[in-house]
């Protein structure tokens, strides 16, 4: 690990050097290119220098245990210091794990509306909100895709993009099938009803990240069912595209041009095939998105909302907060915190 922490930082000083020439700056992707690098570097290599001079520390006080005048306080300080370098150690296993590819790009999220009817419609515009509201919190932008709604106000389904900075690092861990437990406005008698919706989390691909042929995608166009006043009744800007290998079909009927919709729902497809493949590659049986929601059953849930008691559980790390509201209003990250770390430590123990 030394060794390699060591090329690291042989290659952040290049870099740094690189930086100071002024005949760097005549190339501004270059610029853009290598300050993206140092970035990315940063973290490890000032956590790798603290851990150096943390072992210099260390191996200083050792050289006073012979002194009698200086032993006790040269033994208190070996201690701190070894304390110290074992949390090093593992922080540098934990920045030296394999990035995820994906974690910097944009996301498409779906949800559906499972069991329950208008219930889990009703439900799904809340998550929908929550996400809506965290991506507001993180100063990301939310664009939706296509969606169909309910007469109630409920969501049967919702296809939406999220632009920001580590969008897809800190999103991807929302995949799968939610359960919300709460009393209707519906329901006279009180009675508190269990419903589902369904979330799948995609990293947006544009169409030179996958394999696609134009050839094999036929476009539809047809008039938006959104808002939109006379335009929407005079054009028919709405786009849908069916890839014919696979029988995926998308949609994208926000945009006010046929041009910007077309675009998009290819961003989508792309998104999507990009899926299809990884599913090939990791030889599952079932589709990526498949694998990530299930078929809507209350007894595949990730997460739990119980409304009556207050409480939100994520059942896959065991954990239990009592602020619904807040979780409700877009304060998801003591859950992607959580989840985050249970990640790592599932990589960490794989990696030994």
């Amino acid at each position: 690990m030394l060794s390699k922490l060591a090329a690291i930082e042989a290659k952040y000083s290049q870099i740094e050097a690189q930086l100071n020439t002024p005949e760097t700056y005549a190339d501004p992707n270059q610029v853009a290119k290598l300050n993206k690098e140092q970035a990315e570097l940063q973290p490890l290599v000032e956590t790798y220098r603290t851990y150096r001079s943390t072992q210099k520390a260390k191996a200083q006080a050792e050289l006073l245990f012979s002194d009698p005048e200086m032993k006790e306080l040269a033994q208190e300080e070996f201690k701190e210091a070894a304390a110290r370098l074992a949390l090093l150690e593992e922080q540098l296993q934990i920045l030296l794990l394999p990035k995820d590819p994906n974690d910097d790009k944009n996301v498409i999220m779906e949800i559906r509306a499972g069991v329950g009817g208008e219930e889990a419609a009703l439900f799904a515009h809340s998550l929908y909100r929550m996400y809506t509201m965290y991506a507001e919190g993180r100063g990301w932008k939310l664009e939706i895709n296509s969606a169909s709604e309910t007469e109630l106000g409920g969501l049967k389904e919702i296809s939406f993009t999220i632009e920001g900075d580590g969008a897809y690092s800190r999103l991807k861990f929302e995949s799968g099938v939610h359960r919300v437990q709460r009393v209707p406005e519906t329901e006279s008698g009180g009675r508190v009803h269990t419903s589902t919706a369904t979330v799948a989390v995609l990293p947006e691909m544009e169409t030179v990240d996958v394999q696609l042929d134009p050839a094999d995608v036929e476009m539809q166009v047809f008039r938006s069912s959104g808002a939109g006043g006379q335009h929407v009744n005079k054009t028919s800007s709405a786009v849908r595209l069916i890839h014919k290998p696979t029988g995926i079909v998308v949609e994208c009927q926000q945009e006010r041009s046929q041009f910007q919709n077309r675009d998009k729902a290819m961003r989508l497809l792309a998104s999507q095939l990009y899926e299809r493949e990884q599913e090939r590659v990791n030889s599952e049986v079932t589709s990526a998105r498949r694998s990530q929601v299930g078929s809507g059953m209350r007894n595949e849930r990730i997460r739990t909302y119980n409304f009556p008691q207050g409480r939100v559980t994520d059942h896959r790390i065991g954990l239990t907060v009592y602020k619904i509201d807040s979780v409700m209003d877009g304060n998801l990250d003591e859950f992607i915190d959580a989840l985050a770390a249970d990640d790592q430590a599932e990589r960490l123990k794989n990696q030994q």
